[in-house]
């Protein structure tokens, strides 16, 4: 696996002799798993805390939900959402936060309160000046694929070559970010697991995951709890499984293995202590291969 090395401000990460591993902080009302569960800052600060108590290596703070037909919300309820929890976050913790939002003034008050990372799911499409804030800040980027937006793109999500076309979806969107200024070897892609994709698509993406090498950039993949796990480990003719389901756990972990055997750089979780042992389990296999 190629080694990145992502250097800004007091920060320094290197992925590739180790999967970090990126712990989920949902500050909604309602996401498909956690929402509700951290929604005052002091239940949100002791999960940071336990996250990184876990084996976080960044901190993913978001506050607006992007689970398939979630209606959006306005910023200034992601900045009321997420700046007090990232205020204290910062202060306790030495770890990278990342700010997950697609809006350009959310991550702008995001980072003014310690977040020094810009995770967008959109790549830069529903507020195209979010590139210019993340490049003023000097911070990495990560770019997500998604076909559509969270409103509309379960409806039907259809491609001609999933790989071929996700790669130069990333490709453009790694254009449009380097025309913003954010430098190259701050740019984080994501291939968007469960965003635009049926249960068959998923489970390529994964298998497929070495393709994206060709854009020679660290890899993310995010596949904590998602439906096509939950719909995999279903017994015949039942409803796909909850996502707060033991088993669902479990196949988490292994399609967290299957991608980092194929080349993912980082995970996004929400059970990092698991995540922790995958990660120190398949990091040592990878060391061995010839």
């Amino acid at each position: 696996m190629k080694r990145f090395t992502l250097t800004w401000g007091s920060h320094r990460l290197i992925l590739g002799p180790r999967t970090l591993i990126m712990g989920v902080l949902n500050i909604t009302p309602d996401s498909f798993s956690d929402g509700g569960r951290f929604g005052t800052v002091e239940k949100a600060v002791t999960q940071a805390e336990k996250l990184v108590g876990d084996g976080a290596d960044i901190i993913d703070i978001g506050g607006e939900s992007t689970r398939p037909f979630a209606d959006p919300v306005s910023a200034d309820e992601e900045i009321r959402r997420v700046v007090p929890v990232i205020e204290r976050v910062a202060e306790r913790l030495q770890v990278p936060i990342s700010i997950d939002t697609t809006k350009a003034e959310v991550a702008r008050q995001a980072l003014k309160a310690g977040a020094c990372m810009v995770n967008d799911i959109s790549a830069m499409r529903m507020d195209p000046s979010i590139g210019a804030i993340a490049a003023k800040a000097g911070v990495p980027m990560i770019l997500m694929h998604m076909q559509g937006t969270p409103k509309t793109m379960q409806k039907t999500p259809c491609y001609d070559d999933l790989m071929e076309e996700i790669i130069g979806f990333l490709k453009d969107a790694m254009d449009r970010a380097l025309a913003a200024g954010v430098t190259r070897d701050r740019i984080i892609i994501d291939p968007g697991i469960g965003f635009g994709k049926t249960y068959e698509h998923n489970l390529i993406l994964i298998n497929r995951l070495s393709t994206l090498k060709t854009l020679d950039a660290p890899i993310l993949v995010g596949p904590s709890r998602k439906a096509f796990i939950r719909h995999t480990l279903k017994k015949s003719h039942q409803d796909d499984l909850a996502p707060s389901h033991p088993d669902v756990a479990i196949g988490t972990q292994a399609v967290v293995a299957g991608a980092i055997l194929n080349g993912a750089h980082l995970v996004r979780v929400h059970d990092v202590a698991q995540t922790h042992v995958t990660v120190k389990m398949i990091d040592a296999i990878r060391r061995e291969a010839p």
